[in-house]
């Protein structure tokens, strides 16, 4: 009777954390709706079933997924590059004090300037069709860099002594210590770079008018007055952005090592 009754109030606790979630997507649709009727102009802040409706014209077009698959695979090249170089970066970096004090100040300039200031120089030097992925590189690479540096310096030093003293083989030490312990914070890295990366990406389409590309759409939509477009495409960029981050953590899980601090 105890562990009946002890499931069922473990059932009662799921339901209610899967429906948190839905009811604050409800609260806030219905903001977004009693804000549309209070303005009362379709072209200056559209509702919601106008929005829905509009993505679900936009989703039987062949244009809306070849525009899609345009802007997702640049800022997917730009993540997973970015994802790559900040992690050999970072390995260089806490190997060598030489290495870690000629990369700082590249590292801090590349996060404190501006997105515009790289997307304007970045337009003279090449054209707008791989503006994307260069941006979302360069914003994705310091948050990669800096979480993988911290990783590496919180490994348990214990550990590290112990493979030392025992002489363990260094790709085994990598895979049983230096993974594990990296892992949370590169997952971390990952959830806050996709989201970084999907931002500045489009942000870099839009001002460079990237033919093809999401970022054309909005521009598009802001020519013509249609808050419809822009929302749409809006919400088609906040899906692909946590498709994308369901899908890095999903095959992050699959790595051996433990990752509760990064991907719970």
């Amino acid at each position: 009777m105890t562990s009946t009754t002890a499931v069922s109030g473990e059932a009662v606790l799921r339901v209610k954390r899967a429906g948190r979630p839905l009811v604050a997507a409800v609260w806030w649709v219905a903001v977004w709706q009693f804000a549309a009727w209070s303005v009362q102009k379709e072209f200056l802040l559209a509702s919601p079933w106008a929005v829905v409706t509009r993505l679900a014209e936009l989703v039987f077009t062949a244009g809306f997924w070849g525009t899609v698959g345009w802007s997702l695979t640049r800022i997917v090249i730009g993540f997973a590059a970015a994802a790559v170089v900040g992690t050999l970066a970072a390995a260089l970096a806490a190997a060598s004090r030489v290495v870690d004090n000629a990369l700082s100040p590249l590292i801090v300039t590349i996060r404190s300037a501006p997105v515009v200031s790289f997307i304007i120089l970045l337009l003279l030097w090449t054209d707008s069709s791989r503006l994307s992925a260069i941006v979302s590189f360069l914003m994705v690479l310091p948050v990669m860099y800096a979480n993988v540096l911290e990783g590496i310096r919180h490994r348990d030093r214990t550990l590290l002594e112990a493979a030392r003293v025992f002489r363990v083989p260094f790709t085994r030490r990598v895979r049983t210590i230096d993974v594990p312990g990296v892992l949370p914070f590169f997952a971390a890295a990952c959830r806050i770079g996709i989201g970084l990366a999907w931002k500045s990406g489009v942000t870099a389409e839009v001002i460079g008018v990237a033919d093809g590309s999401i970022g054309e759409r909005l521009y598009e939509a802001k020519l013509f007055l249609s808050s419809e477009d822009l929302f749409a495409w809006t919400l088609v960029i906040v899906t692909l952005s946590m498709l994308c981050e369901t899908a890095v953590l999903h095959l992050l899980r699959r790595v051996p090592g433990r990752m509760e601090a990064g991907a719970s």
